[in-house]
Order: C-alpha cells, then sequence, then structure tokens
C-alpha cells in the first residue's frame, strides 16, 4: 500500500472509530462514509469518499484515482441502490443513481465536485480511458 493509501486507510478508521466526530473533513475537503452492501458477499462495506453538496443530495466520484478499473463499492450501489451515508454524526438511508457522461446534469456535477476536490477528478480522468462515473446520492 502506498503512502497515500495508509493516509486514506487511516482518515477512515477515525472517522468511523470516532461515531464521526473526527474526518468530516479531510485536509479541508468534505468527506462522507458510503456504506454499501457487497454484491456478492452481503457484508456492509464503508468507503470513505469526497462529495460535494447539490441541492438536497449529494454527489461523489467512482474515480479510484484513475485506476482503469471501477471501485468495488460502485458495483455494489450498481447492484443495490439503497445505501447508508454518513456525515460528520449523522447518519441517513439514500438512494445512489450513476450519472454517466449521457446524463443531462453531467458536466454540471462534475465541475462542482471536480471543484469542491482541487481538480483533482480532471486528472484522474486524464489518466484512464475509462469513462468515470458521477453517483448522486439522495437521502431518504
Amino acid at each position: 500500500m502506498s503512502a497515500l493509501g495508509y493516509v486514506l486507510a487511516l482518515h477512515q478508521r477515525l472517522y468511523e472509530r470516532s461515531g464521526g466526530r473526527i474526518g468530516h473533513r479531510m485536509l479541508g475537503t468534505p468527506t462522507l462514509l458510503l456504506r454499501t452492501e457487497g454484491r456478492r458477499s452481503g457484508v456492509t462495506r464503508t468507503n470513505a469518499l469526497v462529495y460535494a453538496a447539490d441541492g438536497g443530495g449529494y454527489v461523489v466520484v467512482a474515480s479510484k484515482g484513475g485506476d482503469d478499473h471501477p471501485p468495488a463499492w460502485l458495483l455494489n450501489l450498481t447492484a443495490e441502490p439503497s445505501v447508508e451515508i454518513q456525515i460528520g454524526r449523522t447518519r441517513r438511508s439514500a438512494t445512489a443513481r450513476v450519472a454517466g457522461r449521457d446524463d443531462p446534469d453531467f458536466e454540471r456535477l462534475w465541475r462542482l465536485v471536480n471543484a469542491n476536490n482541487s481538480d483533482r477528478y480532471d486528472g484522474y480522468q486524464a489518466k484512464t480511458a475509462r469513462q468515470i462515473p458521477l453517483v448522486v446520492l439522495t437521502p431518504s
């Protein structure tokens, strides 16, 4: 695991173990915990993800750092779109919707979440031929 991987894993561990008191903002960037059901195992999986608020919902990016393969959490929520999100200490049920480049809101949402993460997502997209999708999370 890379040094960055260790930092991200530590961040998520602190976020989870503190019940959300620590970890909502990682270096000033808002982060939520996304809980999905493993599509094969049925086990709850948790991932700390940078997000942007959009109206009453939230947008996350399935970038996996520009990897050619999508993150497992994307495959999980595609199989089961009922998820749980945690922002700070607040946990809520939500429904996930994948938004690809053909989605009419994609460009606006990409600009929103990319700006919120210091334009890192443009860099990740440049590293891969895979079209990185967005995920819109709508609280229930």
